[in-house]
This record gives C-alpha cells, sequence and structure tokens, in this order.
C-alpha cells in the first residue's frame, strides 16, 4: 500500500539510521548507512569522529559536489510481511562545511554525539519527494 508523503516523512524521521545513495563522476552508485536529523522537508547526516573511518575525505562528500541528486532510504523489516514499510527521500544535498544548527540537532537525536559532536562536513538534502509503502 503506497504511503502517504506526511506519513512517509513520520516514519522517515522516526527511524534511526538511513541509506544514503549517490552516484560517482563516473556513473556508478554508491550507498552507506548514516545517521541523521530532520527537520522539516530538510535531512541532515554529518561526518563524525565517532566510528571509525580510513579517511575523512568520504566518498559520498565528493559524489554530492559531482551530482547532488541523492535519494535517501528507511525501512522496517517484520517476518510479520503486512508490518513490513519503507520510505524514501528523494532530493538535492549540498556539503557544508559548518552547520551547528544541523550538529545541534543531531546532538538531540543521538546520545553517542553528546560528548563527541560531529565535526562535519555536513549533508544537507532538500527532500523534493517522499514516497513509500507498507504491508
Amino acid at each position: 500500500m503506497r504511503v502517504e508523503p506526511s506519513d512517509a516523512r513520520a516514519r522517515f524521521a522516526a527511524s534511526r539510521v538511513a541509506r544514503l545513495a549517490t552516484v560517482a563522476a563516473d556513473g556508478r552508485p554508491h550507498l552507506v548507512p548514516v545517521v541523521f536529523a530532520v527537520e522539516g522537508d530538510t535531512v541532515y547526516s554529518a561526518v563524525d569522529d565517532v566510528k571509525p573511518k580510513a579517511t575523512r575525505r568520504l566518498r559520498r562528500l565528493a559524489n554530492v559536489a559531482a551530482n547532488p541528486a541523492v535519494s535517501l532510504l528507511a525501512d522496517h523489516y517484520s517476518d510479520d510481511w503486512s508490518a513490513l514499510w519503507w520510505v524514501r527521500a528523494d532530493g538535492t544535498a549540498v556539503v557544508r562545511d559548518e552547520a551547528p544548527a544541523a550538529i545541534a540537532l543531531l546532538r538531540e537525536r543521538y546520545g553517542q554525539y553528546a560528548d563527541a559532536p560531529p565535526a562535519g562536513p555536513v549533508i544537507e538534502v532538500s527532500v523534493e519527494r517522499w514516497t513509500g509503502w507498507r504491508g
């Protein structure tokens, strides 16, 4: 069953993790799990030091610079397939070196950031379309 945009946004905002899909300059897709905060029709995700990374020059950042069209997907699986759902946020992203309001939202949402707030950069997605499905 199709999910209305307001329900899709609410389900997405209540999720703890999503997958961020970007496209590299050579057209190859790139998909990574992200933590995020939602404010209206904007989704924020930051590069942090809490989860280990080989480099802070992440592919997702280069991909957004090359092609700002992105999708975010949150979902819920259950062996009771009538409880399944997924929602997608399609939009345009920009990388911000500083985004104190976004960092504050992320710190409120994730206790792991209380003592170690993400240093950034922040990916800011202006969502143009919320879609989804539920069982």
